[in-house]
């Protein structure tokens, strides 16, 4: 008879095997009313999974996070039935969980509407008052493809003739809804209480161009009518910081179907990225690293040797010339291998820290693409270090504590470590794997802070560390990573003296701070709302006039201004100054100067900040100063944000 011990320690004999549920009810009324699944021994199940052998159980409710994605999975087969039931033609093909909730992919003979969505919202409703239990089922291939072909479910048949071994598979009904499902599922729709469609789209079947498009309908669950409003509320917010919309408004960029997933930057727009490059070529060149450059077409062969090219092919444009296939660069590693091996090295050049900002171009699916977030051109702050063994643990080290700098620098407190250890498809010797990890482990025990082991996620070469920052709306941005790597020196031929005069090869950590460019420029236009601090906004000051009496002084405060390295710029048009001041806010400007008589008398300017700020007359040198020291300040203060939430109404 089954012993069951539960997360607090206690303990529990039963009888007879039972399932979760009675698990449940045995504890109390309440906990069973919220009850949506359970974990035994770690594998999260269905409530009605049955317990007969002594085991540790846990019941998952709406407040674990766990349970918010059993009710995002469950909603997701909610919507399909709701949308079978409004259009009885449609097919239902994938819908997994998201990182807020949930999608699934239709083919119907037309595209859905607004409309269409509230319609739908509306049966799903019909269908949780129905409270329909849910019950998962096995069937074998033969029989599912059978049912699946009956109801004209083909793309359903594909799925299942396209998944790998004999054994068979779980599916899950509701009422007159099936779906193939490995689960688990709420106990009956019933239990899912919030719900909201945000948005349809088109998506190609697989992800491939090539393939028909079909319909994407994008929806969100939560626990709790609050916590559903609190995100409404969040993404209310995200849509207002869009860096899309932003990016049109401030004039920083833009995209064209001429260049698809390439971003054309615009002055503003590339002041921003030039500050950005700067400050990261100064933290690196503080830090010892050597910066190089290296080609942007690379022959084939190189690809094949270092085993990115069976790996990532896909993913890789190639172009023809003279007889040879070469590829852009899709990444820099093996590029800083061919600079390392230029000379033989000797183990007292080790570390060897070599950066780029590396160009790289990838294949992404049309579908993918969003904004500067995820493009097919991208410049990193790559890095590569070249070290012994003995070293390892302390480069990582080292390199984290540049990172969590960095991160300050620009804004961000707060960040989450996540360990992605080694996946099935790999290079290399196991114990070479455990060495990596190993370090890896024993550098992150070393900050005090906590992480997350993420099983299987690692690079095919060796194991990582991914560092993502959290944004002021608390979403999650994964940024920075380390990776260590025993393997693909050794495949590309470097080697160094050791001290005992042998020939070895060298470990390379693979290190990335920012990441892309592009996509952090992004995460920071979203983050400051387009009002970013004043040393990355691409105009610091701006000098107003408020008659034609102070045009040359103006232009003589902004030539000095210029001359000391700020960015300034002058609005002398004939509007109001009240006009001007107004636009020139919305814009996002951290400073507006604005000039009269009684300023041009003084040697002076009214000094405004952009969320409305008066701080006063300042002389030139004063000014200087004021924004010297903001400057120096990076966006390490709470001002900034404060400043944008104001100025972005």
């Amino acid at each position: 008879m089954p012993n069951i011990t539960l997360p607090d320690g206690s303990k529990r004999d039963y009888d007879n095997p039972l399932t979760v549920m009675e698990i449940a009810e045995s504890i109390g009324a309440g906990l069973a009313k919220a009850a949506l699944a359970g974990r035994v021994d770690g594998l999260l199940v269905d409530t009605s999974c049955l317990v007969s052998v002594d085991a540790e159980v846990a019941i998952i409710t709406e407040r674990d996070h766990d349970g918010l994605e059993v009710i995002r999975h469950s909603c997701a087969h909610l919507m399909a039935q709701a949308v079978q039931r409004l259009f009885p033609k449609a097919q239902v093909t994938i819908g997994p969980v998201t990182e807020d909730g949930f999608f699934y992919d239709f083919a119907f003979e037309r595209a859905f509407t607004p409309d269409d969505l509230q319609a739908i919202e509306k049966v799903m409703g019909e269908i949780v008052k129905e409270n329909l239990k849910v019950e998962r089922s096995i069937l074998s291939r033969e029989d599912a493809i059978a049912m699946f072909k009956e109801m004209g479910e083909d793309y359903k048949v594909q799925i299942i003739e396209s998944i790998p071994g004999e054994e068979d598979l779980s599916f899950y009904r509701q009422g007159d809804f099936i779906d193939l499902c490995r689960g688990p599922h709420v106990p009956s729709t019933g239990s899912i209480k919030a719900f909201k469609l945000t948005s349809v789209a088109g998506a190609y079947w697989r992800g491939d161009a090539n393939n028909e498009m079909l319909q994407r309908i994008h929806g969100t669950a939560w626990g709790s009518k609050k916590d559903l409003n609190l995100y409404l509320q969040r993404l209310e917010e995200a849509e207002k910081r869009d860096h899309r919309k932003l990016g049109k408004h401030l004039d920083l960029f833009h995209f064209q179907e001429e260049a698809p997933g390439m971003a054309f930057w615009h002055p503003k727009g590339w002041r921003i990225y030039q500050a950005v490059q700067r400050h990261m070529r100064q933290v690196q060149d503080a830090n010892n690293y050597k910066e190089i450059n290296t080609p942007q077409l690379v022959d084939y062969s190189l690809w094949e040797k270092s085993g990115h090219a069976s790996k990532f092919a896909d993913e890789m444009f190639s172009v023809e010339s003279d007889n040879r296939m070469y590829a852009i660069k899709p990444m820099n590693c093996p590029c800083h291998i061919q600079v390392f091996n230029q000379g033989l090295k000797s183990y007292r050049d080790l570390p060897l820290r070599l950066a780029e900002f590396g160009s790289c171009h990838r294949y992404e699916p049309s579908g993918s693409m969003h904004g500067l977030m995820r493009v097919r051109s991208f410049v990193q702050d790559d890095g590569h270090i070249f070290c012994t063994e003995e070293q390892i643990q302390a480069e990582v080290a080292d390199f984290m504590d540049l990172l969590f700098l960095v991160y300050k620098d620009f804004g961000f407190d707060e960040v989450i470590l996540r360990l992605s250890m080694r996946p099935e498809k790999r290079v290399g010797s196991d114990d070479l794997w455990d060495k990596a990890e190993q370090a890896l482990k024993d550098a992150l025990n070393a900050t005090g802070l906590p992480w997350e082991l993420v099983p299987g996620e690692g690079a095919f070469y060796g194991p990582k560390i991914e560092y993502s920052l959290k944004d002021c709306m608390g979403r999650v941005q994964q940024c920075g990573t380390i990776q260590v790597d025993f393997f693909t020196p050794g495949r590309l031929g470097a080697q160094y003296v050791a001290e005992d005069s042998s020939r070895k090869t060298p470990v390379m950590l693979h290190r990335a701070i920012l990441g892309s460019f592009e996509r952090f420029i992004g995460i920071l236009i979203e983050h400051y709302a387009g009002a970013l601090p004043a040393w990355l906004a691409p105009e610091q000051a701006m000098i107003l006039n408020i008659t034609d009496k102070q045009i040359d002084y103006c232009q003589k405060f902004e030539e000095s201004l210029k001359n000391k390295g700020f960015r300034a710029s002058m609005d002398l048009r004939n509007e109001k100054i009240g006009f001007k001041i107004r636009e020139h806010t919305l814009q996002k400007i951290p400073y507006l100067l604005v000039v009269g008589d009684k300023e041009v008398e003084n040697g002076t300017v009214a000094v405004r900040k952009r969320g409305g700020e008066d701080l006063g007359t300042m002389t030139f040198d004063d000014f200087c100063t004021h924004l010297s020291q903001d400057v120096a300040n990076f966006g390490r203060s709470d001002s900034a944000l404060m400043t944008e939430n104001n100025s972005s109404e």
